[in-house]
């Protein structure tokens, strides 16, 4: 009795870097942040006006803002500086496909709450307007923008600080509802130069320095530089006794 036969394996394995934990933010940023008197305020208030709801059933509003930085791996800073250049003299769509490579690559640096602050007269005017007359949309307050301004938080802005419109665009949301009270933009913004970020808006349009501002919240400096990007989740609670 005879056998015989071949066998063969073809394939391939590869790992996935996937960086959707992350790590928490330093130590020092959490600290620098957390004690900042317009973080600790915003806190409270969020707080009492939660408690005020729940125990009278008047209607608040309060925000809640987090963000996670996405930062490019020194071992592959070098290479993605070279790629990108290349890739503006050659449009060989293998340079576009290793530098998403890398992007896929970054690591994660989760810095939890940013701010819990604050909506402004304009974007309350913005809702009442809309409700009113329908000369306004409450759905297209949903684009994110962030800048570089370094003055508190106020009910009567109108305008980032300083909109870091240099380095990267605003970004529409995605918009989802964590709660039957909440409301929940989720926008990733990409940096094509270095600033340190101190201040986010939520706006009514994409276009920059523009529109009505909705919330504004500011924050201890997060560090970008070409090829990062913040991912920023809001989150709009609109409670009455519940």
């Amino acid at each position: 009795m005879n056998t015989g036969g071949k066998t063969s394996f073809k394939g391939s394995l590869e790992a996935v870097y996937q960086p959707a934990q992350g790590f928490p933010a330093p130590l020092r940023w959490r600290l620098r942040n957390g004690l900042r008197k317009s973080f600790l305020q915003g806190l409270a208030v969020s707080a009492l006006a939660r408690g005020v709801s729940r125990a009278t059933g008047v209607i608040t509003l309060t925000s809640e803002l987090m963000g996670s930085l996405f930062f490019i791996r020194d071992e592959d800073r070098v290479l993605y500086e070279r790629l990108r250049e290349y890739a503006r003299h050659d449009p060989d769509p293998s340079l576009g496909e290793m530098i998403r490579q890398i992007l896929d690559r970054r690591v994660r640096i989760n810095y939890g709450t940013l701010a819990y602050r604050v909506i402004t007269d304009n974007g309350v005017a913005f809702l009442v307007d809309d409700w009113d007359a329908d000369t306004t949309d409450i759905t297209t307050m949903n684009f994110h923008a962030c800048g570089t301004g370094a003055v508190a938080e106020n009910q009567t802005d109108s305008a980032l600080g300083a909109e870091a419109t240099t380095i990267t665009d605003r970004v529409a949301g995605t918009k989802s509802q964590p709660a039957a009270n909440q409301l929940r933009s989720v926008g990733t913004q990409s940096f094509t130069g270095s600033g340190a970020i101190t201040e986010h808006g939520l706006f009514s349009v994409i276009t920059e320095s523009a529109g009505v501002l909705w919330d504004r919240s500011v924050f201890a400096a997060i560090n970008v530089v070409n090829g990062d990007s913040i991912q920023w989740t809001y989150t709009c609670t609109v409670a009455a006794n519940g």
